[in-house]
């Protein structure tokens, strides 16, 4: 296994193998090949049940053993069905003639030939894919990111009265509260989560253009439309497309992908964000021993974790980015150019992977430095000059703005006795004046 990772040409299923092991079963070779033979095998189950003439006599407790072709796929299952694409040089065709094969064990032989019937491959292929897609967003996707999201809440609440000072363009500004800053973060993950979960996960099943000719053709007293809503919405889950060409428009797919990139921007935000926090000092880390920072540097502990994510990010980004822009895109009733790149929707979901285990991991190392906030809101009392003139503007104080802003941009450092010091020369009352001096740096943050 080591010498497989060593040799592997992507870190997905090389460096951080460990981290994406669970993707394997969704978006590889062998887990296309097994949607591939699950689809199959349920629509063949379908016709029986509709039941099509010919195979109104065929036992139904075979259902079982149809079933067990794909509950029991293993890999030496998938290499036979790799073998006979060798002769066929058609991946969905060599899945028939591996049931086929199947049907002729099980002493089904009278029936093989409405294994894949009146289908194109794209029948196959636009239903086991989103099928693929929707089961890892439902299983491992959500769960994932709701960790995230558990953990960022946890420290909002841990964080929520920690006061700090906020930096707009750079700059000392208004303080705020650390809660409530991550808390900003799980208020938009949340948003997005539940954009997410209203984004159809859509299949087309319909024939070679779209229009159930073949099926149409041979049984036209069959509604097939109804069977395929039935068979995609029912079955399988999904939401059937009507009317398609030959393949899926793949529309919905670019918006989950599209929302997929949106979250991970946030968390690339945020990432951004913990980086400079570090920077500043607002936070240590945990160290780990026998961990090295640097090969020339001793004393560094570099915030890697918030790093590595935020290039995994980006790389998964493009790739989104890509999918949502191409896949909609094919030329009259459908080129190949979806095919390849359909193949490689589990990169940009190992990439996210391997990003939300590493802002997972960097947060879990924060330890925060709350001498530097409180240091660096002592350091900034000009801060409160916003403060002060709304309250001037309140009690009728004329031109209270240009007041501050004359004290204020001196080049000069405000403090506890500089900001009293003014408030002391304005002709107002003590009792305004208690009221102004009352404002802080620690206590002036809002809501």
């Amino acid at each position: 296994m080591m010498e497989n990772q060593l040799l592997a040409i992507s870190p997905i299923d090389g460096r951080y193998r460990k981290t994406t092991e669970k993707l394997k079963n969704y978006f590889s070779e062998y887990a296309l090949i097994q949607y591939r033979v699950r689809i199959e095998i349920e629509y063949f189950i379908a016709l029986v049940e509709l039941p099509l003439p010919q195979l109104a006599h065929f036992d139904k407790a075979k259902f079982i053993e149809l079933r067990d072709i794909y509950l029991d796929f293993s890999s030496s299952d998938a290499l036979r069905i790799k073998e006979i694409e060798k002769t066929t040089n058609h991946d969905v065709k060599a899945v028939e003639y591996f049931i086929k094969e199947h049907f002729d064990r099980l002493g089904l032989e009278g029936f093989r030939e409405f294994i894949h019937f009146g289908l194109t491959s794209q029948d196959i292929n636009n239903t086991a894919t989103p099928l693929s897609v929707k089961e890892y967003i439902d299983n491992e996707y959500v769960s994932d990111l709701g960790e995230l999201i558990v953990t960022l809440s946890q420290l909002a609440e841990e964080w929520k009265d920690i006061p700090m000072l906020a930096r707009t363009h750079g700059q000392p500004a208004s303080p705020t509260r650390l809660g409530k800053e991550i808390m900003v973060f799980v208020e938009r993950l949340d948003q997005q989560l539940r954009l997410l979960r209203h984004i159809p996960f859509s299949a087309k099943f319909g024939g070679a253009t779209g229009n159930f000719n073949a099926h149409q053709l041979t049984y036209p007293n069959t509604d097939w439309l109804a069977f395929a809503e039935d068979f995609v919405n029912g079955t399988l889950d999904l939401q059937h497309s009507w009317p398609t060409t030959q393949i899926e428009h793949y529309d919905n797919m670019a918006a989950l992908f599209d929302c997929l990139k949106r979250i991970n921007t946030i968390i690339l935000d945020l990432n951004k964000d913990m980086w400079t926090y570090i920077s500043m000092d607002y936070f240590k880390q945990k160290i780990k021993e026998g961990e090295v920072g640097s090969s020339a540097m001793p004393h560094k502990v570099n915030p890697i974790d918030f790093e590595n994510s935020e290039g995994n990010l980006g790389l998964a980004n493009a790739l989104f980015e890509h999918l949502s822009a191409k896949l909609p895109v094919s030329r009259l009733q459908r080129d190949l150019t979806d095919s390849t790149v359909l193949r490689n929707i589990g990169v940009p979901m190992g990439h996210t992977q391997i990003a939300f285990n590493s802002t997972l991991r960097g947060l879990s190392k924060l330890l925060l430095n709350e001498s530097k906030l409180q240091s660096d809101l002592e350091d900034n009392w000009a801060v409160v000059a916003e403060g002060i003139q709304n309250i001037l503007r309140r009690e009728g104080f004329p031109n209270p703005y240009e007041a501050l802003k004359g004290l204020t941009r001196k080049n000069e450092k405000m403090t506890r006795e500089t900001i009293g010091a003014f408030i002391d020369t304005l002709d107002i009352s003590e009792v305004l004046k208690a009221e102004l001096k009352n404002i802080s740096p620690q206590n002036y943050t809002g809501l």
